[in-house]
């Protein structure tokens, strides 16, 4: 464990990086990533994206001209916002193991790389990022400032959510100040919905199951269902949060099937501890929101959590 000083320094002493973020990248994944490599550039660093097969075009704005071929050869190789090698793109399951330094702002963070820096209390990754690039005299600039904004904004649901704090907002500020289009961005996030999405979320409303008086809400989106109604991946963002929403909700559970089995994403009011929950399944996260992947069917993953949810008071 490195302190923010020194991972600074390691950013300075250093070249050629090669930045790796999660599967399915959020806002904080992405923003963090081209906002760091953006800072690098400009500090005359040879720096560039893997190339996430699953980066969407919502995003797109901010990765556009920082994607490399992910040819790792004389790279070194940083990740930020990853919690665990497990999670890594699918194209880049080989690079396991090769992590030089590792950005994060996870609890559950599992120490795979050489170094890495770990602020738990930070809600999101973009907020370590703005203060690295600080500390380096890297110049804020509306782009940078743009995907700070969408991984803090992001992470923190439109600063609604209990990891929220005020550090956040003065982070927020910075980035507004620097010329961030907050309320573009706060459309394009958060209130414009494709029609797809509107679908989807008529599909969840009817097979919502409850249980536990209504405290738990538990949603199965099947890829058939995303398919059949045309949707694609960056529609979805945020879509775990789903179950939650609804009025006396204090677990929701989203449940859908990747590649690798059934993955598990939970949302709570912040009276449970997600993560210790997702642990339990191999997972983990943050105390308001975690995750877990386990084999099998998106009844396996129900069947799964329900039974992990028994240790657990609900």
């Amino acid at each position: 464990m490195k302190t923010l000083e020194q991972t600074a320094e390691y950013l300075q002493n250093n070249d050629h990086f090669l930045i790796l973020t999660h599967r399915r990248p959020d806002g904080d994944a992405v923003g963090s990533a081209a906002a760091l490599c953006m800072g690098l550039r400009q500090l005359g660093k040879d720096a560039e994206l893997f190339p996430n097969p699953q980066f969407g075009a919502k995003f797109s704005p901010l990765y556009f001209g920082l994607l490399g071929s992910g040819d790792p050869r004389g790279k070194k190789l940083i990740s930020v916002d990853l919690a665990a090698e497990t999670l890594l793109p699918y194209n880049a399951a080989g690079l396991a193991g090769r992590t030089e330094f590792a950005i994060d702002h996870h609890g559950s963070h599992q120490n795979y790389a050489k170094q890495w820096y770990v602020d738990a209390k930070a809600a999101a990754c973009g907020e370590i990022i703005l203060q690295l690039l600080q500390m380096l005299g890297a110049e804020i600039t509306p782009q940078i400032a743009d995907a700070l904004y969408i991984a803090i904004a992001t992470d923190t649901g439109r600063f609604c959510y209990d990891n929220t704090t005020a550090d956040t907002f003065r982070a927020a500020a910075v980035c507004r100040e620097a010329g961030a289009d907050t309320a573009e961005w706060n459309r394009i996030l958060f209130t414009a919905k494709t029609m797809g999405r509107r679908r989807i979320e008529a599909y969840l409303t009817e097979h919502t199951e409850l249980y536990r008086d209504g405290k738990l809400a538990l949603c199965m989106l099947p890829n058939s269902v995303v398919k059949d109604f045309g949707v694609q991946e960056d529609e979805l963002d945020d879509i775990s949060g789903f179950p939650r929403d609804l009025e006396g909700v204090q677990i929701g559970v989203m449940i859908r099937d990747v590649k690798d089995g059934a993955r598990i994403s939970l949302r709570t009011d912040g009276s449970w501890d997600a993560s210790a929950i997702c642990e339990e399944l191999g997972g983990g996260g943050h105390a308001a929101a975690a995750g877990a992947t386990v084999p099998g069917t998106l009844e396996d993953g129900k069947a799964a959590i329900l039974n992990a949810l028994k240790k657990f008071e609900v």
